[in-house]
């Protein structure tokens, strides 16, 4: 079967061997992304403390924090509210589905109670088979919604704690069905997300259960509550790392009109889950990739750009552009091109994200630019009378490193075209000669000083770029100015044999012992 994983094209000519990191970077893009989504806003696990039908009785804010004292008591009335349950289940005389109800619902109130419910509490006691039960066909909506809503947030907890559910996820994917209810579907998804959320393995065990198709038929309807949460859940279970997932979501009869029409016209807080869907199919799935970019996408993603202010939209927004952007040649070569609105749409946004006070919008935009910049002539020259430029060259002194580091991309790569028959890239001498009297050989230096290897590679090839290619032989010159052969001769016994190669050789080629004999 063929791989079906991005392949490899940063398309980067400033030099070969670092041509093949496009796929390999988003990859770890979408990686990167689920741990900082764990640890910011938008969660990998979210804690169901409202519930879809906007229940909850519960207040928030004020029981977040639980002393121990307090600790150890939610732990003894989940451990009662459990064994409570039991009675209720077993019960079989008059009200005994009330009286189910009412046990979950007060099961439900203590896992819900805190933002670290007494999972451990409830699990110990017995909770989980219990909650099967409850969820077997033919329940009541309000129990099956309560027994969910228990999962979700046990699902919440420690690996091991979301491990406990492998019991309830049949039942939780079959109530996905169009036959269930709204509420009680949505509570079901919310539970799996985060089931998902935990990991690999996990998101194999649903995958291989079915999870995917009925998730994905949610997001269809125009519900902003339950397409919101069965985007969230997706995202979670496509996030991979094997491809296989994506390329299978993107395959759903009507999934991609749905995706497009969400970023269309839905809310921000709804596109925003939909934005990181489009993130995950495109930094995995070739296929997903070569879909969406036929689409509209592109277009949607750019007016969602341009238009909104919410950092929440705008990160999944600009990653997606970017994994489409790096993931096709297709995309440059026959979407983006030099003179049409999109084209000029896309470059427009970009400098508005270069422009913002967030670090990441600065770098995810830089990175979009050094893919465009990688392009045709054309696109080189687009960019190069943009107001992207000057922007470029500030980050490049003054932005944390890696910020300068993508930076160095776009800028080397406005500076050269494909690789020669000696194996080294074309000059662009106007871009070069302008971008240097711009003050940005002291950055590419400063990259050379750096130890991340990349950064000193890519700073290496621009020094070689201004030691071959400007006029008058007066690279050597410029280089030295900026104390660049000692940045160089750092590299003299290096660990890294192509950085050590690199650097020696431009030493002895142009500052060997006839270097400055005429002067």
């Amino acid at each position: 079967m063929a791989d079906d994983s991005p392949a490899s094209h940063r398309r980067d000519p400033i030099k070969s061997s670092v041509g093949n990191v496009a796929a390999q970077r988003r990859r770890q893009n979408a990686v990167t992304v689920g741990k900082e989504r764990r640890e910011s806003l938008v969660r990998a696990k979210r804690l169901c403390r409202v519930g879809p039908s906007g229940d909850g009785d519960v207040p928030g804010e004020e029981n977040d924090m639980v002393t121990d004292e307090e600790g150890f008591l939610l732990d003894a009335q989940t451990s009662s509210a459990v064994e409570d349950l039991k009675s209720a289940i077993a019960y079989q005389g008059k009200g005994a589905m009330q009286k189910r109800v009412n046990a979950l619902r007060e099961l439900r109130r203590l896992l819900s109670k805190s933002e670290f419910p007494p999972v451990k509490a409830a699990l110990k006691a017995g909770a989980i088979p219990l909650l099967v039960q409850c969820l077997s066909f033919g329940s009541p909506d309000e129990q099956l919604l309560e027994a969910a809503w228990c999962l979700t947030n046990i699902a919440a907890g420690k690996p091991e704690e979301t491990k406990a559910l492998l019991p309830a996820l049949p039942l939780l994917i079959s109530h996905l069905g169009e036959k269930s209810s709204l509420p009680v579907a949505e509570q079901c998804a919310w539970a799996l997300g985060n089931v998902a959320g935990e990991g690999e393995e996990l998101r194999n065990v649903l995958l291989s259960q079915g999870a995917l198709p009925p998730l994905a038929r949610m997001m269809l309807p125009n519900k902003g509550s339950t397409v919101r949460t069965a985007a969230w859940a997706l995202s979670n279970l496509i996030k991979g790392p094997d491809p296989k997932a994506a390329t299978e979501l993107i395959k759903v009869d009507v999934l991609l009109d749905a995706i497009l029409r969400h970023l269309r016209k839905s809310d921000e807080e709804l596109a925003t889950e939909v934005a990181w869907v489009v993130v995950y199919l495109s930094a995995l799935s070739n296929f997903a990739t070569g879909v969406l970019v036929k689409s509209d996408a592109i277009l949607l993603l750019v007016e969602r750009l341009a238009t909104s202010n919410s950092l929440q939209l705008l990160i999944p927004v600009l990653r997606s552009l970017g994994n489409l952007v790096a993931g096709d040649s297709h995309t440059t070569s026959t979407v983006l091109i030099p003179g049409h609105e999109i084209t000029d749409g896309v470059i427009k946004v970009l400098v508005k994200c270069l422009k913002s006070d967030h670090r990441v919008l600065k770098k995810e935009a830089s990175w979009v630019l050094s893919n465009i910049a990688a392009g045709s002539i054309e696109h080189k020259r687009l960019i190069y009378s943009s107001e992207a430029v000057p922007l470029l060259l500030r980050l490049l002194s003054t932005a944390p490193f890696d910020i300068r580091k993508e930076v160095a991309y776009v800028l080397g790569n406005l500076c050269v075209t494909p690789t020669g028959g000696d194996g080294r890239p074309n000059l662009i001498e106007e871009h070069l000669v302008s971008l240097v009297q711009r003050g940005c050989l002291s950055g590419f230096i400063d990259l050379v000083r750096s130890a991340d290897i990349e950064a000193a590679r890519v700073g290496l090839q621009f020094m070689e770029l201004v030691l071959r290619g400007m006029p008058n032989g007066d690279g050597p010159k410029l280089v030295e100015q900026e104390d660049g052969i000692d940045a160089m001769e750092r590299y003299q016994f290096h660990e890294n044999e192509d950085l050590r190669n690199m650097a020696n050789g431009l030493v002895d080629k142009y500052f060997g012992e006839n270097y400055g004999i005429d002067e």
